[in-house]
């Protein structure tokens, strides 16, 4: 119980620092609408990293935050606003400023010199546990149920271009010197070690510009939104082919309804548009932590529609979507998604020929 008042303090606290500015400035306007969803509304996190950890402003600079909008981070959640102009992106910059009411920090130009061989050894015994043998990060999202719940944030990806073009030398010098507060990030040098080590971790992670991770893709959207096919069978064989399939696959099926359920007025649904919904609970799991917004398109449904005497089955394209939260893991997902739709569709559509026998 002490620890849950504690918390509620805390976010107590952060709303009060927030509220007492003008909540009607562009910046306040602009952050809404491009940035709360996934930040929170006083910038406590979510989807998105808890902006308003002091320790977190305190170690970044107005550019970070500027060139983070405008890049996001390729192959991971946060996306680039490329549309932004340089007025409203600064809008924003100086409303996230004034979750902690601190001054921006101001880190040396000069570039960090020091040995990356050198620093890649430190790397593998200091770092790479949290932000990944090759600088990859931490996987999911910044929500509780997809990381383990002593981490109040996830590692960011180091090798990320979007990060290492936002990141000076100087700023992640610091941070490995001073640490952050409120997340597991401990200054290095209370870990024994010198300067020098951290010159030679920061010349590391700054070689990391000149490599393409694998893991990091710009990812493109699927031509085809939707995935559909005609079925040479009746709406009802249809049906029922398509039932057989999920349930070869080992997938449950939550519940069936008309296409217009809901929407129009009950008793005028068509009786031949159908939507099955279903779903794997490991499925639906692995997905939600991946990135929660996987709750736009799971549980998976497919639609049996008849019209005009053809019969289709139909389904979003689960790729078109996962695609549009840039989001590598996630991308991977909805390739997976993608499979077994297809799957579905050849095995309820396929024709079984009769077999002719030869002697």
């Amino acid at each position: 119980m002490p620890l849950l008042v504690l918390l509620l303090s805390a976010c107590t606290e952060i709303r009060e620092r927030v509220s007492d500015r003008d909540v009607g400035s562009e910046g306040a306007r602009l952050y809404a609408l491009h940035c709360s969803a996934c930040h929170g509304d006083f910038g406590l996190g979510g989807v998105g990293v808890p902006l308003a950890l002091p320790d977190f402003l305190d170690s970044i600079s107005n550019r970070y935050i500027e060139v983070t909008i405008r890049t996001g981070r390729p192959g991971r959640v946060m996306p680039p606003f490329p549309r932004l102009s340089d007025e409203e992106v600064r809008a924003i910059v100086e409303y996230i400023r004034s979750f902690t009411h601190g001054r921006e920090p101001e880190f040396p130009p000069e570039p960090v010199v020091g040995d990356p061989k050198r620093g890649e050894r430190l790397y593998a015994g200091f770092c790479a546990k949290c932000h990944g043998a090759s600088g990859e990060g931490g996987k999911g999202t910044g929500l509780s149920f997809s990381r383990p719940r002593d981490l109040s944030i996830l590692a960011p990806a180091l090798n990320n271009p979007g990060y290492l073009a936002a990141a000076s030398d100087q700023m992640i010098k610091h941070t490995l010197m001073e640490g952050r507060r409120g997340t597991p990030m401990r200054s290095f040098l209370a870990k024994g070690l010198s300067e020098r080590d951290i010159d030679d971790l920061v010349s590391y992670i700054r070689s990391f510009q000149h490599r393409t991770p694998a893991d990091v893709a710009m990812l493109q959207r699927p031509v085809k939104a939707v995935l559909a096919r005609r079925s040479p069978y009746s709406y009802e064989r249809t049906l029922e082919r398509v039932r057989r399939s999920i349930a070869a696959k080992g997938l449950g099926i939550l519940r069936e309804e008309f296409l217009g359920e809901g929407i129009v007025e009950p008793g005028t649904e068509n009786a031949r548009q159908r939507v099955i919904y279903f779903v794997d609970l490991v499925m639906l799991s692995d997905g939600l932590a991946l990135d929660p917004r996987m709750g736009l398109f799971l549980p998976c449904r497919i639609t049996v529609v008849e019209q005009d005497g053809v019969v289709k089955l139909m389904a979003a394209n689960p790729q078109q979507y996962a695609a549009l939260f840039n989001n590598s893991a996630l991308n991977e997902f909805g390739r997976m998604l993608f499979r077994t739709y297809l799957s579905i569709f050849e095995e309820a559509t396929l024709r079984h020929e009769k077999a002719r026998c030869c002697s």
